[in-house]
C-alpha cells in the first residue's frame, strides 16, 4: 500500500468557488422522464460527508484567483452541480460541469468559463478532452463541440451531422483513427475521424445490431489491447471485434448479486418509481423485487488496464472484473469503499483508480487500498471525475467541489 497524499489548497478550488453561481443549464433542471437519473442534478441524491462549505462570492468568468499558500485543508464548492470530467495537459487543467467548462492554468491561476453565452449549446459538460488536435466537449443536450484556441469558436457536431443525440457522455479515438462517440440513442463510429464528412458516420443500436449493443443509453467506451471496442451501456457490457458484437450482463456474470450488496445500498431511492424508462428496464432484467439503486447491468464506468483486462462499475453491485473468460466482482466485502462506482482511471504509472459513493481508492497486487475520504481532506466522498498530473498530483472531482492532492515529498 502506497503512502496517502497530502491534500493542498489550490487555485482552482477558489475559481470553482467563484463560479458556482452561472446561470442554470439543462444539467441542473429537472431530469426529462426517458433520461438516466442518478447521475442529474436534479435527481441525484444527496451525498453523506459534504459537510460545511464557506459562502459563495458572486460568479466571474475570466480572470485569476488568489492563492493561499498557507492552507493546508481548504474546500470550495460549485453550487448544487458535478464536476462530471477533467482534463489535464501540462499546466492547464479543463474542468467540466453541469456549469459550463473551465480552463485553468495552473502556471498562473488564469482561468476562463466557457459556457452557453460564449459558444457551447448546453452548460451541462458530461466529456472533456482532445480530438483531432482541438479540445471536444460532449455536452447534456448540445452535441459535440470543438474548440478552436487559437480564435476561441466552437464548432458543434449535432443530430444533423450524423450524432446519435444530442447528449454526448464521452468520446474515445481509437488507434486506427476512428472516433467513437457514446451518446445515449447508441454509439457512433467516425471511420477515420472524419467528422466532416456525414458518409463516414455510423450509429449502433439495439436496433440495428440486433441486440449486441444490449442498450441504447452508452456512458462509457475503452479500447482493447487488439483494437477490440468496449461499451458500457444501461443494460451491460458491449464489445466490437472483427467486426461483430457480444456483449454480458448480469446474466453471464456482470455485477454482484442483489443478496450480497443489499444491505450496504447507499441510495434507497428506486429510479423505477421516477420514468417509465427505468420501470420496464426494471421488469426486463427481472429486478422488480428491487426497489432501492441497485442495478447490475446498469455500467457507468469504464476502463481497460495494461494487461486487457477489462474493468466495470456499475450502479450497485460494485467493480466487475473480465479477464477475457470470465467476471469477477468486488464488493464493500471485499474492500471497496461503496458499490456504486462512479469512476474509473488509469494514472500514468497504470495504477487504477476507483471513485465510488464512499471515497476513493486503488487497485494493488489484487486488493483496495484504503478509501481516501473526507477525513482525510477530500471535498465529498462521492467521487466522479479525476486527472493525474505528471508529478503524481492528482485532482478530483465530485458533487459540489473539487480538491488537488499532491504526492508525498521524498525524503
Amino acid at each position: 500500500m502506497t503512502k496517502r497524499p497530502l491534500l493542498l489548497a489550490h487555485g482552482l478550488l477558489a475559481l470553482l468557488c467563484a463560479l458556482s453561481f452561472v446561470s442554470a443549464s439543462a444539467g441542473d433542471s429537472p431530469a426529462a422522464p426517458n433520461k438516466p437519473l442518478g447521475l442529474s442534478e436534479s435527481k441525484h441524491p444527496m451525498m453523506s460527508g459534504m459537510g460545511q462549505h464557506p459562502e459563495v462570492p458572486p460568479p466571474q468568468r475570466e480572470g485569476k484567483v488568489v492563492v493561499d499558500p498557507n492552507a493546508k485543508f481548504t474546500h470550495f464548492r460549485v453550487g448544487n452541480k458535478n464536476v462530471k470530467s477533467m482534463y489535464l495537459e501540462d499546466k492547464v487543467l479543463w474542468v467540466g460541469t453541469s456549469g459550463g467548462l473551465v480552463r485553468y492554468d495552473t502556471r498562473d491561476d488564469s482561468f476562463k468559463l466557457y459556457d452557453a453565452r460564449n459558444g457551447l449549446l448546453s452548460n451541462g459538460v458530461f466529456y472533456v478532452g482532445r480530438i483531432k488536435g482541438q479540445i471536444a466537449a460532449g455536452t447534456y443536450g448540445g452535441g459535440l463541440s470543438l474548440l478552436d484556441e487559437k480564435t476561441g469558436k466552437w464548432k458543434t457536431y449535432n443530430i444533423p451531422e450524423g450524432l446519435g443525440d444530442a447528449f454526448v457522455y464521452e468520446v474515445m479515438t481509437a488507434k486506427n483513427g476512428d472516433i467513437w462517440i457514446a451518446t445515449w440513442s447508441g454509439a457512433n463510429r467516425v471511420r477515420g475521424g472524419a467528422l466532416d464528412d456525414r458518409s463516414k458516420w455510423d450509429l449502433y443500436t439495439v436496433e440495428n445490431t440486433k441486440g449486441g449493443v444490449p442498450n441504447d443509453w452508452i456512458y462509457g467506451l475503452a479500447e482493447g489491447k487488439n483494437g477490440d471496442i468496449w461499451l458500457a451501456t444501461e443494460g451491460g457490457m458491449a464489445r466490437f471485434a472483427n467486426n461483430k458484437w457480444e456483449n454480458w450482463n448480469h446474466k453471464r456474470g456482470l455485477g454482484a448479486d442483489y443478496d450480497k450488496v443489499k444491505s450496504d445500498i447507499a441510495f434507497k431511492n428506486d429510479p423505477s418509481k421516477q420514468s417509465m424508462h427505468h420501470a420496464k428496464q426494471k421488469q426486463e432484467m427481472g429486478l422488480q423485487g428491487v426497489d432501492v439503486a441497485y442495478n447490475p447491468n446498469y455500467v457507468v464506468s469504464l476502463e481497460v488496464d495494461a494487461q486487457g483486462t477489462v474493468w466495470a462499475g456499475t450502479w450497485g453491485g460494485g467493480l466487475s472484473r473480465f479477464d477475457g473468460t470470465k467476471w469477477v466482482s468486488y464488493t464493500k466485502a471485499d474492500g471497496l469503499p461503496g458499490n456504486h462506482v462512479f469512476m474509473l482511471q488509469r494514472d500514468p504509472k497504470g495504477t487504477l483508480w476507483i471513485g465510488t459513493n464512499s471515497g476513493l481508492t486503488q487497485w494493488q497486487d489484487g486488493k483496495f487500498t484504503k478509501a481516501m475520504t473526507t477525513a482525510d481532506g477530500l471535498f465529498a466522498d462521492n467521487i466522479f471525475a479525476m486527472a493525474t498530473g505528471p508529478s503524481g498530483d492528482l485532482w478530483i472531482g465530485s458533487y459540489g467541489g473539487v480538491a488537488h492532492l499532491q504526492p508525498p515529498a521524498r525524503k
